[in-house]
């Protein structure tokens, strides 16, 4: 039994003594090697590496995009105005040993460098900058050259990229918001002219092509009638002339009827004639159209 137990310790001692010369680097690790405490190799790939146990440290870092967030900052405008800007950055390492050199590998103290950078950045682009454009749709221009100038800074200071800076929420002051209101509500009001006289400006341009529309649909109607009109009358003329050819006595004599009817519609009516008219032709009797 002592036996057994001998070697179950002699096999673990071996395993953690091996673990000694051995170190494994993830995928989604920055490491470096220290021998007694001085960088020694950095950017180590992924995989299994050796080390000499008490002469050598390995310092793991995280490589993927961390995100930073910043307590609200007070900024003033070009205008002298001040702002509260709450916001988040997100960043990661990319030159690991600049980044172990430059903060001791403490991402405490990274976020804190960070902080100070886009403070001073921030600061510098909103004061030549008025109250309008940093609350208006330029802000989300002013926060990407801010990025990329800021990138810039902390690559080479610090190891460091900063991916993207965005602002969370922008608070003003009483007065402030006041100003801010009434530009908005100017610029509201200005639009809203603009939109309500070109809708005018269109309105009449639709109401003056309908009156044209109406004036020639009606000069084409009214010529179409005449045109109708004067056909049709034509041919009660050539009805007319044909049924008149054919008995021209008894034509004259549903004229005539037709002439006394409408003469002799009233009970009123008065006719002052002379009996011998053409008009009395058919009420005279065969001894009298003799005479």
């Amino acid at each position: 039994m002592n036996r057994l137990g001998n070697i179950l310790f002699s096999v673990l001692a071996a395993l953690w003594l091996a673990g000694q010369f051995v170190f494994v680097v993830r995928e989604f690790e920055k490491v470096v090697l220290l021998q007694f405490g001085k960088l020694v190799q950095a950017d180590i790939p992924p995989g299994l590496h050796f080390r000499v146990p008490f002469m050598h440290q390995v310092r793991r870092f995280d490589s993927r995009i961390l995100t930073l967030d910043t307590t609200p900052e007070r900024y003033p405008t070009v205008e002298k105005k001040s702002v509260m800007v709450d916001l988040y950055a997100h960043w990661r390492i990319i030159d690991v040993a600049r980044y172990y050199t430059a903060t001791g590998g403490d991402e405490t103290r990274a976020e804190l460098l960070i902080s100070q950078r886009i403070n001073e950045g921030l600061r510098n682009q909103f004061g030549i900058r008025t109250l309008h454009e940093v609350v208006s749709g330029e802000r989300d221009a002013l926060m990407v050259d801010m990025t990329k100038k800021l990138t810039d800074i902390t690559r080479t200071e610090l190891g460091i990229e900063v991916v993207d800076v965005r602002v969370k929420r922008i608070d003003l002051p009483d007065e402030v918001s006041v100003d801010v209101y009434n530009r908005m509500n100017s610029e509201r009001a200005r639009e809203a002219r603009k939109h309500r006289s070109e809708g005018q400006e269109i309105a009449e341009g639709i109401r003056a092509d309908a009156d044209r529309q109406k004036i020639v649909l009606e000069a084409e109607a009214y010529r179409d009638a005449e045109k109708i009109r004067g056909q049709g009358d034509a041919e009660a003329a050539a009805i007319y002339a044909a049924a008149y050819g054919k008995d021209p006595d008894f034509y004259n004599f549903t004229r005539s009827l037709q002439a006394y009817r409408s003469s002799f519609n009233g009970n009123g009516d008065l006719l002052l004639l002379d009996p011998n008219s053409d008009f009395f032709h058919y009420l005279k009797g065969p001894d009298d159209k003799a005479r």
